[in-house]
């Protein structure tokens, strides 16, 4: 007798393509058309399926009776495939699956291979269902998740409770306490909306079920829940049930937090990330008449690098907008790539998202700083680990271009720039401050690869007594992270009064290399009035440019910058055209700074020589 012959009488043909999934009848209950499901989304509908009765999953044509067959006992569910591939639109399930007898796995769930079964690239990418399976053996009956993807939490959990043949238990405010299987039951009746009428049914429970409450946090201030929970978590019965708790936030009450385990999903490594573009750009083309997406390696490569740090969910929502503004990935689409990715990480405003990056073309000068991030670029945005470009210091007169240098790091590079403002950062309250930088450095390495600028680092790193010890905490903090951080997260630090630093923070090692940015000489003088004037929509060449650079002498950028905008107030006053005279008159009656602070110029340039790299 082959196993087809052994199959229970109430068997349900499922096939899959890149449209939809179709399911008939189960027990007399209809399941939904689900339309364009996307693959990561496939293994829970069919977890679903799988609940709710004996499944043959087989292709339209016919079923090899020498398959081999895995029963799982207490769901009696036959399980011929197992999903091995995440990129598989226009395909049906059949194709895409291994017929091993496994139990159905996650499409996340794969341990250091990739969908294809090779290897996978950047490391081993971790096995929630796994882990997480791990956590519950070792008999601990409280864990908590924390995750903003509460769906994609719920889809891991369905696959365990699928792997393990648990019953399948999730409970809500709205919801009340259902059984995710046949019918989805309510337990314990409409009064299972309440939380303690929901966890007095979880303790009265004698079977290793798994029970997932839904932000339960608004109600952990409550003595009887507090107390139900932690009966729970200390039952020694050998088939007492667990309890998972997700939410975007959980602070446990002291009396329980010892006794709970913590479990963190997996963030998509870069080949799911890649997939996920991939299959988004596959749906796309469906809905337009298989016209194809329009992109080139290096800028779907920087898309999918730009997608790091989000959650499956997150990611293909970004990639699905990208391409469906029309139904092209190019550069132009990286800004606000960033942008959104932003708006999804920073919640509390710790970091400054920079909207407006620079070009090294509007930057004058700086040509041995150019140069020597052109060297460095391509082993950053490719580079792997502890040999990765860790940031510059860019030390300097007031008003030298330093900080719009760190804006064109940014445009170069194609990365998102963040900004560290010391002022958000300072709280009053003891602790707050350490705990806010540790947030910000965090959301960087979230936001990674990207590009972290700190401006005028001196005022919030400058040491002092009369703050409580504060500013010492931060620095230790900054240069901890500094030192043991590994993702891709270029630090461009600017400083103006460098007695004010820190010797810590100077040490060799800290920065890959500190630059002194001085005062901009003739030939970059005249670059800067050329760029300025560009700007404003003036013909450069016909103004003098080297008889300006010459007048201009002992000028920073920024005053130069000044010295035109002057000039094109006086021209719309005159209503005339802006001419040489009108700039050489705006310079005339400016005086820069290297006249009124030239002791602080002369003592900066002195700490300078033979300590740092000169920027031009």
């Amino acid at each position: 007798m082959n196993v087809i012959d052994r199959l229970p009488a109430k068997v349900v043909a499922v096939h899959y393509d890149s449209k939809a999934i179709l399911a008939a009848l189960f027990f007399g209950q209809a399941l939904r058309r689900e339309e364009d499901v996307p693959g990561e989304h496939l293994v829970v509908l069919l977890a679903q399926i799988m609940q709710r009765g004996n499944v043959l999953f087989r292709n339209d044509q016919k079923v090899d009776g020498s398959l081999s067959a895995n029963v799982v006992e207490g769901n009696d569910l036959i399980v011929l495939i197992k999903l091995a591939r995440r990129d598989f639109p226009g395909h049906d399930l059949a194709k895409q699956a291994i017929h091993d007898g496994s139990p159905i796995a996650s499409p996340y769930s794969v341990s250091g291979r990739s969908s294809q079964g090779e290897p996978a690239q950047g490391g081993e990418v971790k096995n929630d269902i796994h882990d997480l399976g791990l956590v519950l053996e070792s008999r601990v009956k409280l864990v908590l998740v924390e995750s903003w993807d509460e769906r994609r939490v719920l889809e891991t959990l369905t696959g365990l409770a699928v792997r393990q043949g648990l019953g399948f238990y999730v409970w809500s405010a709205t919801e009340g306490l259902r059984h995710l299987g046949f019918g989805g039951e309510l337990q314990g009746g409409e009064e299972s909306c309440s939380p303690e009428v929901a966890l007095k049914v979880v303790k009265q429970d004698v079977r290793a079920n798994l029970y997932v409450f839904c932000d339960l946090h608004p109600y952990l201030d409550e003595p009887k829940l507090v107390r139900l929970l932690k009966d729970i978590a200390l039952s020694e019965a050998p088939m007492a049930p667990t309890v998972v708790l997700v939410s975007h936030a959980l602070k446990l009450p002291p009396e329980v937090q010892r006794l709970a385990a913590r479990f963190s999903l997996s963030l998509p490594a870069e080949e799911e990330l890649l997939a996920i573009v991939r299959e988004e750009a596959t749906r796309w083309s469906e809905r337009n008449r298989g016209a194809r997406v329009r992109t080139d390696n290096r800028t779907l490569q920087q898309v999918v690098k730009n997608l790091r740090g989000l959650s499956h969910a997150e990611a293909r929502a970004l990639a699905r907008n990208v391409i469906c503004d029309d139904g092209a990935i190019t550069q132009d689409d990286l800004p606000e790539l960033n942008r959104a990715k932003f708006r999804l990480l920073d919640l509390d405003g710790v970091l400054g998202f920079e909207y407006e990056t620079a070009r090294f073309a509007e930057v004058g000068g700086l040509a041995n700083f150019k140069s020597w991030l052109a060297e460095r670029q391509g082993a950053f945005l490719g580079g792997q680990g502890g040999d990765l470009p860790r940031g510059v210091m860019l030390v300097g007169v007031q008003g030298g271009g330093k900080s719009l240098a760190a804006k064109a790091v940014a445009g170069l590079w194609g990365l998102p720039l963040l900004r560290l403002d010391f002022a958000c950062l300072y709280n009053k309250y003891f602790g707050e401050t350490e705990r806010n930088l540790r947030e910000a450095l965090a959301l960087a390495e979230q936001m990674a690869p990207c590009v972290l600028w700190m401006d005028e680092i001196e005022k919030g790193l400058a040491t002092g007594d009369m703050d409580g010890g504060v500013s010492q905490r931060v620095l230790g903090t900054l240069l901890t992270w500094m030192a043991e951080r590994t993702a891709p997260v270029f630090m461009v630090a600017t400083a103006n009064a460098i007695d004010r630093l820190p010797p810590e923070l100077l040490r060799k090692g800290r920065f890959d290399e500190l630059f002194f940015v001085d005062l901009p000489d003739l030939a970059t003088r005249a670059e800067i009035f050329r760029i300025h004037l560009a700007r404003r929509e003036m013909e450069p060449d016909g103004l003098g440019l080297m008889a300006l650079a010459e007048a201009s002498e002992g000028f920073s950028g920024a005053e130069i910058e000044q010295v035109v905008v002057s000039a094109v107030y006086a021209a719309q006053a005159q209503q005339r055209p802006v001419d040489q005279a009108m700039l050489l008159e705006s310079l005339r009656a400016t005086a820069p700074l290297s006249v009124v602070m030239s002791e602080h110029l002369s003592a900066l340039r002195a700490w300078a020589q033979g300590r740092t790299v000169r920027a031009d």
